[in-house]
């Protein structure tokens, strides 16, 4: 499956494009308007418990090499590492987060 960040999510919603892949609640805060938007047919997904824990491991590993990232972005990581999803982004912070954890990411252009 495939979870959208909130860089494809603004895009899709300025081209008036269907959104039916999941995003996280973590889109939702950052662009409350794909709640309003009636191409938006995807899931939602919430962190668990487990998720923090995960998002403090890969920062640790990230502080480590001298790449910290925002809370926002390691939530967004941890929420497809559990889900077992690919995270579909623009955002290259997410390539970095790969490198040193099991998110599976496609950065586009």
């Amino acid at each position: 499956m495939v979870i959208l960040d909130t860089s494809i999510v603004i895009e899709r919603v300025r081209r008036k494009e269907e959104i039916s892949e999941g995003i996280t609640i973590v889109t939702v805060v950052e662009f409350p308007r794909v709640l309003e938007y009636k191409g938006f047919r995807g899931t939602i997904y919430f962190p668990e418990p487990e998720d923090f824990w995960l998002a403090y491991d890969i920062q640790r590993k990230l502080c480590k090499v001298g790449k910290a990232k925002s809370f926002a972005d390691l939530l967004i990581a941890a929420i497809c590492i559990r889900e077992d999803d690919v995270l579909i982004t623009k955002d290259r912070d997410f390539a970095d987060i790969a490198e040193v954890s099991q998110l599976k990411v496609k950065v586009e252009e």
